[in-house]
């Protein structure tokens, strides 16, 4: 970067000094090519098997997903041109959004380019000056965008405590918790959490929106084995729930939707401006997609779903997550930054891809290496990493973080 003089301008030499902070805190990143279909794959390092994808099923790489996505390029090209609302949607947007909305038990669904875009584009429309919107304090990062863009007054509760969430619906309203939220308010949480791999008390979320009359926006992209939604029942008092997803990890494709009612989502159509001035996912992801949500709702389905619940049994039979562990997110807290950038170059070295995550990612004193099993994982590889994980130095405190 050069001015036309012989001294940066002061943008040149602001934007320098930011890269100079990032390098002085050892926190540079850069993204590394992985030339792979599936799992198994080449880095600049040589061969690797990665433990670093959300491709929980390995639907990115199925035949018939691939299959849809060609076929779709064959009929409406590369790209959709534009935004929905213009010229961008085609038939199998709209066949998409049904198979979603039938999948989630809604009465309707949208999808958005990324799940990131579905987070800002529920927040900001639902949200606004005169709501209040109350987060759990481990949600994702587009969670904590789309609050900033609500406008709304923002509210942290400390991660699953029902209890202190219970407490901020009960301060605002009416009459000491028993009616609605004077002030319109909306609670959102991940149901599954991307670092810990650890879910939301979804029952219990459901009872404590119910009784306060809040909205509940549940972001589900993680939440490939659940937890699940229970069914409504007559007598329960039941709340407004507005269900984000994503194309982009269990699907195996690109983009996010929500499914919710027909008026939540026909509001989103009409405000949700990362929907509205966005160009609409292409053909061939949303057809991938499409593809496969059907492979995901058969019997091939259920057996990679009881593949990938088998792996992370193993994990936890090596020691290396709780009995229980809900999830195909295993994190190996180390503590310090070092500590986790050593263990995943070790681990690198034996041609297993396991990141370092570390702040600001997660909180200071938490780096961690963050372990996700694939249905496409073959046995030898995950004996191979069990086997280096345990291997690890882990320092005497880790376990209680």
């Amino acid at each position: 970067m050069t001015g036309h003089g012989t001294d940066p301008s002061p943008w040149e030499a602001r934007i320098r000094a930011e890269l100079v902070t990032v390098v002085e805190e050892d926190r540079w990143r850069a993204p590394r090519e992985f030339d792979a279909l599936g799992p198994a794959g080449v880095l600049q390092e040589g061969a690797v098997v990665s433990f670093a994808s959300n491709d929980y099923l390995g639907l990115s790489a199925h035949p018939a997903v691939v299959a849809a996505a060609h076929e779709a390029l064959d009929r409406w090209g590369a790209g959709s041109g534009a935004s929905r609302l213009v010229t961008g949607s085609r038939p199998i947007h709209s066949t998409l959004e049904r198979a979603l909305a039938q999948w989630k038990g809604t009465e309707a669904a949208v999808t958005f380019p990324t799940g990131f875009a579905a987070n800002l584009g529920v927040l900001s429309t639902l949200g606004g000056p005169d709501v209040r919107v109350l987060s759990d304090e481990l949600n994702h990062a587009s969670i904590i965008d789309g609050c900033r863009l609500s406008r709304a007054a923002l509210a942290v509760y400390r991660h699953r405590d029902m209890a202190h969430l219970d407490e901020l619906l009960s301060a605002g309203s009416g009459s000491a918790g028993s009616a609605p939220p004077a002030t319109p308010t909306i609670v959102v949480t991940d149901s599954v959490f991307s670092m810990d791999g650890d879910v939301a008390p979804v029952d219990e979320l459901l009872d404590v929106c119910g009784r306060h009359g809040a909205l509940l926006v549940l972001d589900e992209a993680h939440a490939v084995l659940g937890p699940d939604l229970p069914p409504a029942t007559a007598t329960a008092a039941v709340p407004v729930v507005v269900r984000v997803g994503t194309l982009s990890k269990a699907l195996g494709s690109l983009g996010g939707f929500v499914a919710a009612s027909r008026d939540v989502v026909d509001l989103l159509v009409n405000r949700a401006r990362p929907y509205i001035f966005s160009t609409a996912p292409t053909p061939a992801d949303a057809a991938a997609a499409l593809a496969a949500l059907r492979v995901l709702r058969s019997a091939e389905g259920e057996t990679l779903t009881g593949r990938l619940a088998s792996l992370i049994d193993r994990v936890v039979e090596a020691g290396l997550a709780p009995p229980g562990h809900p999830s195909p997110i295993i994190p190996v807290v180390l503590g310090a930054e070092q500590a986790a950038l050593d263990a995943s170059a070790a681990l690198l070295d034996d041609g297993l891809w396991v990141p370092a995550i570390r702040p600001p990612t997660v909180p200071v004193g938490t780096s961690r290496l963050r372990v996700t099993l694939s249905a496409a994982h073959r046995d030898e590889d995950v004996d191979r990493l069990l086997h280096a994980l345990v291997r690890l130095p882990r320092p005497a405190h880790a376990a209680a973080l």
